[in-house]
């Protein structure tokens, strides 16, 4: 059974950085796309950032491009967000997220939360002063 963890949210002041985890069970010998999303209240989840453990490959958002990055330890079944240059509007709940590969997903829908399968609890991240 799949499980994912996340951890490291916190309070952070605008321009600060933070970095999330997400510790992973059960995939076994499987692989997966493993994604960030995040969540404010009245809004829809929204793609972050995502990873594959088959091959490595990342893919970001617009939004966050050139101040989050995506990365994983394969040893520790941990795959990682680094949030950098963090603004007020990147308060949210992040949530991870993976869903098994094969069947390949088409990089059109990476970000979008109806291709994941398993889901953690969110950690919250606020940025204020």
């Amino acid at each position: 059974q799949v499980q994912l963890v996340e951890s490291g949210g916190g309070l952070v002041h605008p321009g600060g950085s933070l970095k999330l985890s997400c510790a992973a069970s059960g995939f076994g010998s499987d692989n997966y796309i493993i994604g960030w999303f995040r969540q404010t209240l009245g809004k829809e989840r929204e793609g972050v950032s995502c990873i594959s453990t088959y091959d490595g490959m990342t893919y970001y958002a617009n939004f966050v491009k050139g101040r989050f990055t995506i990365s994983m330890d394969n040893a520790k079944n941990t795959v990682y967000l680094q949030m950098n240059s963090l603004k007020s509007e990147d308060t949210a709940v992040y949530y991870c997220a993976a869903v098994r590969i094969p069947p390949w997903r088409a990089t059109s829908t990476l970000l979008l939360p109806p291709t994941y399968q398993h889901w953690g609890q969110g950690t919250q991240v606020t940025v204020s002063s």
